[in-house]
């Protein structure tokens, strides 16, 4: 399925995001930082995927589609392959934990600037490299 309106709203949306979370970043919201990179890494990769023709499943990681279907890709976004599924599986990991913690770990004081900093840098950084393709594909 390829709609290509949708891919471009897909990347769209993920670049505005990036806005949202340097506000969070600026308001010192580690965790939300963390979880909203995480949204905008998907919203990027699944608008990536559609632009290619590749349907994406319903699912929060899609680095495995992205290896299966590397072949579809474009030359551009294969040499950053490793990158970008090391991203998407690095914050879908820490999605829910992000967002709910768990009985023994608060988000707001489990995650640092630190960890912030990595999730922002590699969604924006996401968006880079699929903003092209999506866009003026």
């Amino acid at each position: 399925m390829q709609n290509r309106d949708l891919a471009e709203d897909y990347v769209r949306r993920a670049a505005l995001r990036l806005k949202a979370i340097d506000v969070l970043y600026s308001a010192a919201g580690w965790a939300d930082v963390v979880r909203e990179s995480q949204e905008v890494v998907e919203l990027a990769l699944k608008g990536l995927l559609r632009a290619c023709g590749i349907e994406p499943p319903r699912i929060h990681d899609v680095s495995e589609i992205l290896i299966a279907e590397k072949d579809r890709l474009p030359e551009g976004v294969r040499t950053e392959l490793e990158g970008l599924t090391r991203i998407s599986k690095e914050l879908r990991r820490d999605r829910e934990l992000a967002f709910y913690g768990a009985e023994d770990l608060t988000p707001s004081s489990f995650y640092s600037q630190t960890d912030a900093d990595q999730a922002r840098d590699g969604a924006r950084w996401t968006v880079q490299v699929v903003t092209p393709v999506v866009l003026q594909g």
